[in-house]
């Protein structure tokens, strides 16, 4: 479903322990949740959160490590 913003929601289905829920995720928690699966490894220094929404997330700088 395409809103005035341009966005399509997508459907996710959210699965508790007992219980599994239909629910639209918007687009902004979509893109979200890819990037940090796209990470992989890595922190999240700061997320900022406007109207129940991720807006803008800041990436850390990598650390090395050397050895164990």
């Amino acid at each position: 479903m395409k809103h005035g913003n341009g966005f399509e929601k997508r459907n996710v289905v959210l699965m508790s322990r007992n219980s599994v829920a239909d629910t639209s995720l918007h687009p902004a928690w979509y893109a979200f949740i890819r990037y940090c699966a796209e990470l992989k490894h890595g922190e999240i220094e700061r997320l900022k959160i406007q109207d129940g929404l991720p807006v803008l997330a800041e990436v850390t700088t990598k650390k090395v490590k050397f050895g164990s």
